[in-house]
């Protein structure tokens, strides 16, 4: 089987079992931080906090923890991650550091995929003009992203041909959640390299809730008004909280739908760069086909030379599974789970069959799809910036009223869509509004330079 080299190849191109903690926790006069939200970026923002001995409050709308990270061990019988599974840059990921936790098991992705052109595997020849192509157009988004106006990444070179559309999918919906001229040239120019990865085999969403073990979070408790006008106030249906800060990790989405009332209101700009930073659709359709009926490795991803935008990924025998998850993302993969979970698993068994043989249809003995569209807390998968809103997370980075800050991956500029970008986010979040209530000092870099009578020093190498 012809295969491409996942670094050449991505260089050129469950549930959170946290104790619910009901009523738990300071009381109401003793909290010192509200955290709003237990995805990635609430739990490293609570730890963070927590390492500075401040008491504080964690409050998460939906019945379990995790955010857009959880894993489901009961649908299938084995770790299903529901959301995020690929862990990129294993080496600089914050939530392996130092280590990860025991009993957590990661092992790095397979350094290929392969590509199907119709019921075959695509041939040598083939395969170096995808990659060229590929190149190119990574080459042609770099352009636009230097022009001085922020256009749409649509601008890829005019003769793809055959491979346009797999071009177009796996930039696009497949890489963000979005085609490609809904999405910022110089947003995506931005995103830092993914070029290595790994998969947790308990599943990532378990390698979360281990780092959330310990953390109190009240679940089922949504918010439904802060008050920042004087006093801090976080108002729920259980009750009413006054912290010297908050930190609100919330997706774009429920923002923009004004799930939570601010009082005074959120200003037009923050709106504004929340709707520029929509939740883009991404969804897995799992299959059970136990016995490998389609040949193919551990872990193994398949993309095919598509026609169009009805295209798919398929990540195969998944950790060494029987489970199989097939991909749709975009504006197909919205139309389509908008039509049902029936219809997304039948689809996802005609697009197997268009590569592998009519045969491969019996071999599913189980189906499932996220819908994370229809998810009430969180209304979609991933952030991608539009064409023209490449300043809109350094707007939701501003803190409201220098006492509320939001945190989350769409509050990252280089791994916004990440994991680990979120929880970078939530840990800079906590950081931020430990420093303003006193409990964490400046960094030296902050403070002003002592003046010296030496005269400076030549480095070597300077002005040489």
């Amino acid at each position: 089987m012809s295969r491409l080299d996942r670094r050449s190849f991505l260089a050129a191109g469950a549930a959170l079992l946290a104790k619910p903690a009901l009523g738990a926790g300071p009381a109401a006069s003793d909290v010192d931080v509200v955290i709003i939200g237990a995805g990635a970026a609430g739990i490293a923002a609570a730890r963070r906090v927590a390492a500075a001995k401040q008491r504080f409050v964690m409050l998460e709308a939906a019945d379990h923890a995790g955010g857009r990270c959880v894993t489901d061990t009961r649908t299938f019988g084995v770790p299903f991650d529901r959301g995020a599974h690929w862990i990129h840059q294993p080496d600089a990921n914050p939530l392996l550091k130092p280590a990860a936790p025991a009993g957590i098991d990661i092992y790095p992705a397979p350094r290929g995929q392969s590509v199907r052109v119709g019921p075959r595997n695509a041939r040598d020849a083939e395969l170096e003009n995808f990659l060229s192509s590929l190149v190119r157009s990574h080459r042609a988004i770099a352009d636009a992203a230097r022009a001085k106006t922020d256009v749409a990444a649509a601008a890829l070179p005019r003769d793809l041909g055959d491979w346009q559309g797999a071009i177009e999918f796996i930039l696009g919906p497949y890489g963000c959640g979005k085609d490609l001229k809904g999405v910022s040239a110089m947003d995506l120019a931005r995103a830092a390299e993914r070029d290595a990865d790994a998969f947790c085999r308990q599943g990532y969403g378990a390698l979360l809730a281990r780092l959330a073990a310990d953390l109190p979070v009240r679940l089922s408790t949504p918010v439904t008004r802060i008050a920042w006008d004087r006093s801090l106030e976080v108002e729920t249906a259980k009750g009413r909280l006054s912290p010297r800060a908050i930190i609100v990790t919330v997706s774009t989405n429920v923002l923009s739908a004004e799930k939570i009332e601010f009082s005074p209101a959120l200003s037009k700009r923050q709106l504004d760069a929340a709707a520029k930073l929509a939740l883009g659709s991404f969804d897995h359709i799992a299959l059970d086909m136990p016995g490998n009926p389609l040949g193919l490795q551990r872990d193994d991803l398949v993309f095919e030379q598509a026609a169009g935008a009805r295209t798919a990924a398929l990540l195969a025998n998944m950790s060494g599974t029987s489970l199989h998850l097939v991909d749709v993302a975009g504006s197909f993969g919205r139309e389509l789970a908008a039509k049902g979970e029936a219809a997304m698993i039948d689809f996802a068994g005609d697009w197997l069959a268009t590569l592998f043989g009519s045969g491969v249809k019996r071999a599913i003995k189980r189906g499932h799809a996220t819908r994370w569209n229809e998810e009430p807390w969180v209304l979609g998968a991933m952030s991608a910036a539009a064409p023209g809103s490449v300043d809109a997370r350094k707007v939701l980075m501003e803190p409201l009223g220098g006492r509320i800050w939001f945190a989350g991956e769409a509050v990252h500029e280089t791994q916004w869509g990440t994991v680990g970008g979120a929880w970078e986010s939530g840990t800079r979040a906590a950081e931020a509004a430990l420093r303003r209530i006193g409990a964490l000092k400046e960094p030296d870099e902050d403070r002003p330079a002592r003046r010296s009578r030496e005269r400076p020093r030549r480095r070597r190498g300077e002005d040489d």
